[in-house]
């Protein structure tokens, strides 16, 4: 092989060694991200868990919910809808657990 085709080789294996460590690192980088916002969720669920496992309890305001576990309103009902709650069906900001009170 003459220099200039192992030139060329090289720097195309340069490239893809590069371009391999970079998505490496970026796919390790967002799996440290999940791992770490999911042992976040955990007690936040519980609590959830708790709050709408609750014998007195049927339905619960999604304010108060998001207050207590101190998340926003969108984090809450991801959270809600991963540990199987639902909203009610009559266009007010409750929710229950579906076990507790399946679809019609």
């Amino acid at each position: 092989m003459s220099d200039p085709v192992v030139i060329a080789f090289i720097g195309v294996i340069g490239a893809v060694i590069g371009s391999v460590a970079t998505i490496s690192g970026n796919i390790l980088m967002h799996w440290f991200k999940e791992r770490s916002e999911a042992k976040k969720d955990k007690p936040r669920k519980e609590l959830l868990k708790k709050m709408l496992d609750h014998p007195t309890h049927t339905w619960r305001n999604l304010d108060t919910l998001m207050n207590v576990i101190g998340a926003s309103e969108e984090k809450t009902k991801t959270l809600l809808l991963e540990m199987g709650a639902r909203g009610s069906e009559d266009g007010k900001t409750l929710w229950g657990l579906v076990s507790k009170n399946p679809l019609p």
